[in-house]
């Protein structure tokens, strides 16, 4: 059954490519309804423009506020009556702030709606855990957006590296450096000292990437930043230095930054390379260079912030399709319809309801189910879904949560290295 969508937020990771590809499964008759939830009607216009209404002709979305409300009319809480209004078993999608997703995801869960949040989930353990707690007791879907994981390069290396063909990871260099115009950006109002830092925000991706593809668990954290100053005169950190060591004793140096010149050939600068040792005594690698995939464009106009782009046609790009407009391709997208269909799948185990059933017809509506063989229903499929590990959920990923703990105490120790542990319960020491 097609899945009503309720996304807060309206910034650039909605516009370029959450509600594209929203969009999309809503032409595919996975999503029924879209409502997107903004603090002002600011962004909410941006997501109106020319190349999404030429790529979804006739597509809309119910816009709150309206779109003709002022910009200056802000309210950060408009989500809670549109989630409280929601039937159950529906999804809400968080693309806010990191320092913003447990309040939002307890809010739905507390509400009965399956939740996919943009990464890194929360910001400590604890959040963690208690949604974990929560999505499980009530038998709904919590996924996290680490689209990497299905970028094929991560899936076929995460085959290999499991069949043994490059032997034991051991030391590891990593960078996303994002570009300088997000200084300019919303990110100026929320990416402050206290609230983020380019390691936990985009330097969560490698750290998840190495555990997908080699299964090994993070032990400590240590990372140092430099700080500057935004345009409106917060201050944040801009850069940051990390390094990550894994149980087996190996390593990964995380290079991240909101610096990347703004008309360079690249989007941002990013990848990988992992060194590993094999038993035969022969070494290997994986090297995944994730800002050139082998795409050059030079143009006659610069529209696209450049005149010379590496392109990455692989993450995510709009490209013509059978049908009208425009259709997303790349893991971005894949990785959003995965987790719809996950949600999708734990409905069809076991529907929710929002209340208690009371008479035969009731109970026919249920798919013939009492609540408690619904619950349990969903609670198999959930089980499930944790143990394959293609997609992140709170069981599954907990470990960049500890990380992310980790990296902030780190920042707030000058650096210091931090410990992670998980017997007899996961946490970090300073």
């Amino acid at each position: 059954m097609p899945l009503d969508i309720t996304i807060i937020g309206g910034g650039m990771i909605v516009h370029h490519q959450v509600l594209p590809s929203i969009y999309h499964l809503q032409r595919l008759g996975l999503i029924r309804h879209i409502t997107v939830v903004a603090t002002s009607s600011a962004n909410l216009r941006a997501l109106t423009d020319d190349r999404l209404q030429s790529a979804f002709p006739g597509q809309s979305f119910t816009a709150v506020p309206s779109l003709d409300a002022p910009p200056t009319d802000r309210n950060p809480e408009r989500y809670r009556p549109v989630v409280a209004a929601m039937p159950p078993g529906n999804l809400v999608f968080i693309a806010t702030p990191d320092a913003t997703h447990h309040e939002l995801t307890m809010w739905a869960l507390n509400h009965n709606q399956h939740v996919l949040c943009v990464k890194p989930l929360v910001q400590t353990i604890a959040h963690c855990r208690e949604i974990e707690q929560e999505s499980r007791r009530r038998g709904l879907l919590v996924a996290v957006e680490y689209h990497k994981r299905f970028d094929r390069r991560a899936l076929e290396a995460r085959g290999l590296y499991c069949a043994g063909r490059f032997g034991e990871f051991r030391a590891g260099q990593a960078k996303l450096v994002e570009p300088f115009y997000y200084r300019r950006s919303n990110f100026q109002n929320w990416f402050t000292k206290d609230q983020a830092d380019p390691f936990t925000y985009v330097g969560c991706h490698y750290v998840d990437l190495l555990h997908f593809i080699t299964g090994l668990r993070p032990t400590a954290v240590s990372v140092a930043a430099v700080e500057g100053r935004f345009p409106n005169g917060n201050t944040g950190w801009m850069w940051s230095s990390g390094q990550v060591s894994w149980e087996n004793g190996a390593i990964l140096n995380i290079l991240n930054g909101l610096g990347y010149p703004d008309e360079g050939p690249g989007y941002n600068d990013q990848g990988m390379t992992l060194f590993c040792e094999g038993a035969n005594g022969k070494g290997a690698t994986i090297k995944h260079d994730d800002q050139f995939r082998g795409v050059q464009h030079a143009y006659i106009d610069d529209s696209a912030g450049a005149y010379f782009r590496f392109i990455n046609p692989d993450y995510f790009r709009l490209v013509p399709w059978s049908g009208e407009g425009f259709r997303p391709v790349g893991y971005g997208h894949d990785s959003i319809e995965a987790i719809v269909q996950a949600a999708n799948q734990v409905n069809a185990a076991g529907p929710l309801t929002a209340g208690p059933i009371h008479s035969a017809g009731q109970l026919a509506a249920n798919g013939g189910l009492d609540p408690g063989a619904s619950l349990a229903g969903r609670q198999s499929i959930l089980r499930d879904i944790d143990a394959r590990a293609l997609i992140a959920t709170p069981a599954n990923s907990y470990f960049n949560d500890l990380v992310t703990e980790a990296a902030r105490l780190s920042l707030a120790h000058d650096g210091q290295r931090i410990g992670i542990f998980y017997d007899p319960e996961p946490k970090t020491i300073v």
